[in-house]
């Protein structure tokens, strides 16, 4: 019995020790795996820190950051919200989601809820769950389930460039502190990251800005036709600043109204030669000399009209074209709606831009005026040349010739034959003179170009019509239609305009007035009832055709489409001397 007993107490003192050296086994074995699971995650942040700063590119490195802070927090969604000036989140890239959930979830969000706390107070932040938090403002329709939460700010430079948002911990029921550790220190990483790639794209942006002032500089100086240089500028500014449309509006006589000279990108035909009243933000701009940016410019309350109105348009900012004291034109930079929104960066290079195209601008134009000086000079000498001693010497031998006509009074066919060089040489004197009055009068200014006029006759139409009709001019206007046409034109402008007035009751025209390819085009369509094909007498149509018919051209009356009625007057234009 007591060896029984004696044998019993022996084997549970063996087992003992067993089951005391199984549990260190174990809990050994559990060290070694935190530990390699330790090394295992700094290896993982490692390469993220690596792979996060081994690209310059912003875009590139920004969606990699959001990547690698999912990957190292094993988080189901996340996103890196970039903040704009005024607090508020201006680009937000997010991972875990894909393109039909992004699009059902509709704009992203602005900074409210629990993002906006972060933003507000930018220290890192954990929660169990997302709805329970006071500041949480709930998701929008389509929103997929999100209940945990890590965020952290990422600084650059001691400024907040943005904020780190992660959800849903797998394998977990939250984000721990070992997970909040590591997104900062990937935060920290990914500031230096953001600094190098912004440093690099500022440095890019300031070469090809160089480059590009530089090529506009070598174009305007040597000669290049203004037209085309303009061209260049709006494209050229569209490549810098990544846009979808550029227009450059310049000035139209003294009533503070803009015209689109030059359009790039987005339905950019639509917006050539379209004139802009004095209620639209590029007026306003022309007229203050300050940069007016929108976050949706066809949605803005400050714009009334405009390319806005014309062509829909999102993201967008209005810059003069020089000085404050100067303005030369208004650049009009913008994205379609949902493009991003441009940066102060993108926003001061075209600026500064703008600012150089205008200062070379006025270099041309004055070496072009002391060109034309020059030119005028020698046509005054060759006047004065042709004055004082070509018409005098002619002069003086028609009177010799005239004085022995009674020398030979006796030999009628001989007087005859002087009489007719006489009267030749008279015929060139008033030849001469008229070249001489046309050298000085050929380039003196004109009053008012026809583009003006025709801004006048569309703004005066708008007291009959009881709106301001919609003008389009394009091609070379002030310079390629003689003064008997545009008389004309602006007669068969106002006809129109004033029919339209009286029978049309229409509530849009829309007027285009083009040249090119030597002709001279008038297109006034409207809105209204459209011609009554009952009504035969057309005293007013009728002067429209005689006018095109006395310039060898033609008019043309047919309905609109949905409704109302278009007149087009097209007259070819007499080759230049």
């Amino acid at each position: 019995m007591n060896e029984r007993a004696q044998g019993q107490g022996d084997g549970a003192s063996g087992t003992t020790p067993q089951l005391r050296l199984d549990e260190l086994l174990e809990g050994l074995q559990q060290h070694v795996q935190q530990v390699r699971g330790a090394r295992d995650r700094m290896h993982t942040l490692l390469d993220a820190v690596l792979a996060v700063g081994s690209d310059l590119d912003l875009e590139v490195v920004l969606r990699s950051i959001v990547e690698s802070a999912a990957t190292l927090v094993d988080a189901q969604y996340g996103a890196l919200g970039v903040l704009g000036d005024e607090g508020t989140i201006k680009q937000f890239i997010t991972v875990g989601m894909d393109e039909e959930d992004v699009a059902r979830i509709g704009p992203y969000p602005r900074g409210e809820g629990i993002l906006g706390l972060l933003i507000r107070h930018p220290e890192p932040l954990r929660l169990a769950n997302l709805a329970e938090h006071p500041a949480s403002v709930g998701f929008p329709p389509g929103h997929p389930p999100m209940c945990s939460f890590l965020g952290a700010p990422v600084r650059v430079r001691d400024q907040i460039f943005g904020n780190l948002y992660l959800t849903n911990k797998q394998g977990a029921a939250q984000f721990d502190a070992d997970d909040e550790a590591v997104l900062r220190t990937l935060a920290a990483a990914a500031g230096v990251a953001i600094d190098n790639a912004r440093l690099y794209e500022d440095a890019r942006r300031k070469h090809r800005w160089l480059a590009a002032s530089d090529e506009l500089t070598r174009g305007l100086l040597s000669g290049g036709d203004p037209a085309e240089v303009l061209e260049s500028v709006a494209a050229t500014v569209r490549e810098l600043a990544g846009a979808d449309l550029v227009t450059l509006a310049v000035p139209v006589g003294d009533s503070g109204e803009l015209v689109v000279e030059v359009a790039s990108g987005t339905q950019a035909a639509s917006l050539r030669g379209l004139v802009l009243p004095v209620t639209t933000l590029a007026a306003k701009v022309y007229a203050s000399g300050e940069t007016i940016m929108s976050e949706a410019v066809s949605a803005d309350p400050r714009a009334e009209g405009g390319s806005a109105s014309v062509v829909e348009l999102g993201p967008a900012f209005l810059v003069p074209l020089g000085t404050r004291d100067h303005v030369r034109g208004v650049l009009l930079v913008a994205n379609v709606p949902g493009g991003p929104v441009f940066s102060d960066a993108v926003v001061d290079m075209i600026t500064g831009f703008g600012n150089q195209a205008a200062l070379t601008l006025d270099v041309a134009e004055h070496r072009r005026d002391a060109e034309r000086m020059l030119v005028l000079g020698d046509r005054d000498r060759i006047a004065r040349d042709l004055h004082d001693l070509v018409i005098q010497r002619l002069f003086a031998g028609a009177l010799s010739l005239q004085s022995t006509l009674g020398r030979v009074a006796d030999r009628p066919q001989v007087g005859e034959r002087i009489q007719r060089v006489v009267d030749d040489l008279d015929d060139t004197i008033k030849v001469i003179r008229s070249t001489i009055y046309a050298l000085r009068e050929s380039d003196r200014a004109r009053g008012s170009g026809l583009r003006a006029r025709l801004v006048t006759a569309t703004d005066r139409a708008a007291e009959a019509l009881g709106f301001t009709p919609a003008l389009r001019m394009t091609g070379l206007l002030d310079t390629d239609v003689p003064a008997e046409y545009a008389g004309q034109l602006l007669a068969v402008l106002g006809e129109a305009l004033s029919n339209t007035a009286r029978h049309a009751h229409a509530t849009a025209v829309d007027v285009g007035v083009e040249v090119g390819g030597a002709t001279l085009r008038l297109r006034v369509a409207d809105d209204g009832r459209g011609i009554d094909p009952v009504v035969t007498r057309r005293s007013g149509l009728a002067n429209l055709n005689r006018r095109a018919e006395e310039l060898g051209g033609t008019c043309t009356v047919a309905a609109n489409s949905p409704s109302g009625t278009v007149v087009e007057w097209v007259v070819p234009l007499p080759a230049l001397a």
